[in-house]
């Protein structure tokens, strides 16, 4: 669901508040192969300690017929059986005889593309997602087919498995992008160029180079969010030790923003005090305006704790910096928020930045001294124009 109406919705549940909700979760779902589903009330929202995952309970004539997780589920493993229990335990006091059974979306997606759904019913393991939809009777499967036929892969799998899927694929990703900022660190202490290695070893078909990019680490409101979620779920199943790297993982990724912290400093001459400095970024991730565990505002407030005078410029997240960060200057313009700066740092790695001309810029600041927190610029086109330029990873 959009998160302004999934708010709603589940705020509503938990009140207990059906009324209208019908009408707004079909309006919500129209262009999905769930539209159908609309007609059932919603009788259940459930937001687990250690994940998110919301769940649309269905009534027909009265008879709770089963339920679907929806959308990209990275919810706790074990979400899925606890609410079936849920819902049969309220079947059986209701005087309700009917079998339930229960499917689960995990959808994969890269630059913006769907590419892998997990869809599976509680009870039968080899039950193609058609049977499972039209048992449970939520949508037409010819629905379904019609939204995942531009050849996107369908695996069909146990619930425990599809609840596993996109935890586990954050939970790697983050660890693929931990590891080369780990790299990162043995780099500046060993003289050598992190990103030259990410060169050599994205040549490895066995790594291959996405997501090996150094720089100031992820944020955003998945990967920081599963992989503690991730950690706390496996303890609580008594394997927590098989996860227990997640844990240096997190703490590789949140070192990455003091050490820009220091590398600004270091290019300050040592002290932030009164130092201005222009903070290129406020998004966790370029073309967003998502501040969710954005590493860019981190390092602004971090460096804002140290007595420097940050200016935070940003093409799209600027209002919702604003209102998260109020005590951080703004500006409105990359030439305003570098006017008579002694220290630029480029912490979210926009297309508008990669493209600034140093020389121009360097009319602007008052010091030639800039750190790439994303390994985004040409260092020799930069030191050419006349700057002293600094990024992870590099000695």
């Amino acid at each position: 669901m959009k998160p302004d109406v999934e708010g709603v919705v589940v705020r509503a549940a938990q009140r207990g508040e059906t009324a209208g909700l019908r009408a707004l979760i079909a309006d919500d779902l129209a262009e999905t192969p769930y539209a159908d589903s609309a007609r059932y009330f919603l009788r259940l929202a459930s937001q687990e300690k250690s994940g998110e995952s919301r769940a649309l309970v269905g009534e027909r004539d009265g008879e709770i017929v089963g339920f679907v997780l929806l959308g990209a589920v990275a919810g706790a493993v074990g979400t899925g059986r606890l609410l079936l229990l849920g819902v049969r335990a309220d079947a059986r006091r209701g005087g309700v005889g009917t079998e339930l059974c229960a499917a689960a979306s995990a959808e994969l997606e890269s630059q913006g593309a769907r590419t892998v759904v997990v869809e599976m019913p509680e009870d039968v393991s080899t039950a193609p997602c058609r049977a499972v939809l039209e048992r449970c009777g939520f949508v037409e499967a010819a629905r379904v087919e019609d939204y995942y036929r531009d050849g996107v892969p369908l695996v069909v799998t146990d619930l425990a498995t599809a609840e596993l899927v996109k935890v586990s694929a954050n939970s790697f990703l983050a660890t693929k992008i931990s590891f080369i900022n780990a790299m990162a660190e043995v780099c500046e202490v060993a003289g050598g160029d992190v990103q030259a290695l990410a060169t050599a070893l994205s040549y490895d078909p066995r790594i291959g180079g996405r997501f090996l990019r150094p720089g100031l680490g992820f944020g955003g409101g998945c990967l920081p969010k599963d992989i503690r979620a991730y950690i706390h779920r496996a303890n609580e199943l008594g394997v927590g030790q098989a996860v227990s790297f997640l844990r240096e993982v997190d703490a590789i990724n949140q070192r990455r923003r003091q050490r820009t912290v220091d590398l600004v400093r270091a290019q300050a001459g040592g002290s932030l005090r009164d130092v201005p400095v222009c903070a290129l970024g406020a998004a966790f991730k370029p073309d967003s305006d998502d501040i969710r565990d954005a590493p860019a505002l981190d390092v602004a407030r971090l460096l804002q704790e140290e007595g420097a005078i940050v200016r935070v410029y940003d093409p799209e997240a600027m209002d919702n910096a604003r209102r998260a960060y109020p005590d951080l200057h703004y500006a409105g313009s990359v030439a305003e928020a570098a006017a008579g700066a002694r220290v630029v740092a480029l912490l979210t790695e926009w297309d508008q930045f990669r493209h600034i001309d140093p020389a121009w810029l360097g009319d602007i600041v008052e010091v030639r001294t800039i750190v790439d927190g994303r390994h985004a610029l040409d260092p020799v086109t930069w030191r050419v124009a006349g700057w002293d330029y600094r990024a992870l990873g590099i000695s």
